[in-house]
């Protein structure tokens, strides 16, 4: 089933977690409907703008998936409001301030990015019509514990 033009609901729900612990991944009516809205509104105009491939590491995730990942139990990937992305040879850094300068968005992270490596880490972007506070983050460990810093920090 697509979702955009370059989006299909097979690699919005893929797990890997799901597949190697024999879980369910679907998502319901309502997952659908809120992947179909991130597609539109987010990755399909990021797809657009930069004109490569977007790699989506983690859309959807069933509860049980989530907690198994060691999700937050309000995670917006289990309502199929959120993708964590990257975008094979451009930086998520730079992928993370067009989303943060170009898109709405409830929630914007750029994950464990460590400057002068491109690839390092990724952007988990979330999207939610109701509330679009914008909020943008970066997630680094400290100590061995992850900590959330207002802005890019890259």
């Amino acid at each position: 089933m697509n979702l955009t033009k370059n989006f299909t609901l097979h690699e919005m729900t893929k797990s890997e977690t799901a597949l190697r612990f024999g879980m369910s991944n679907e998502p319901g009516e309502t997952e659908i409907g809120n992947l179909k809205l991130l597609c539109e509104t987010v990755l399909q105009p990021v797809r657009d703008h930069f004109g490569k491939g977007v790699k989506v590491n983690s859309g959807f995730r069933h509860p049980l998936v989530n907690a198994k990942v060691g999700g937050s139990a309000t995670s917006d990937h289990c309502q199929g409001r959120a993708a964590d992305i990257e975008i094979p040879g451009v930086a998520n850094a730079v992928l993370a301030q067009y989303i943060a300068d170009h898109l709405d968005h409830k929630q914007l992270i750029l994950e464990f990015y460590t400057p002068g490596i491109p690839d390092s880490g990724w952007v988990h972007v979330s999207y939610d019509p109701a509330n679009l506070k914008k909020q943008v983050l970066t997630a680094t460990r400290k100590d061995g514990k992850t900590v959330y810093l207002p802005g890019l920090v890259a």
